[in-house]
């Protein structure tokens, strides 16, 4: 399944990430490279949907999981629209690890000990 304006493909042979996640991962990695530039309006929920083939409920699922991550935004009546992810994201990266850095510390680890323990989460997280 494939939608031609956003070139996503959606894998449904066993195994896969379910396709809500292909869908999110998919739209997440085109905002942050730029290939879908800031201000890009995504098709709404059901046109995405029967585009691919796929259920409302599965688009809505991934656009409502972009939209916590700032990579889109939506704009009431307007649309939904490809937010500017870079920053987005990096402000919710710079309050992770500041939450982390405060949590590492009341835990008493020391700073090898958590870098340690990211490098670990990082690597099982990107193993897939």
């Amino acid at each position: 399944m494939t939608s031609t304006n956003l070139k996503i493909t959606i894998n449904a042979a066993a195994g896969s990430a379910a396709p809500y996640e292909q869908l999110r991962a998919q739209i997440a990695d085109r905002a942050r490279s730029g290939r879908l530039p800031a201000g890009f309006k995504l098709p709404t929920v059901r046109g995405l949907a029967e585009e691919l083939g796929l259920a409302a409920n599965t688009v809505a699922k991934a656009y409502r999981a972009l939209e916590a991550d700032g990579v889109i935004e939506t704009r009431g009546r307007n649309g939904t629209f490809v937010a500017a992810a870079a920053e987005g994201a990096s402000r919710e990266a710079a309050a992770a690890a500041q939450a982390f850095a405060e949590r590492v510390h009341r835990l008493g680890l020391t700073e090898a000990e958590a870098l340690a323990a990211t490098a670990e989460a990082l690597r099982a997280r990107y193993a897939h």
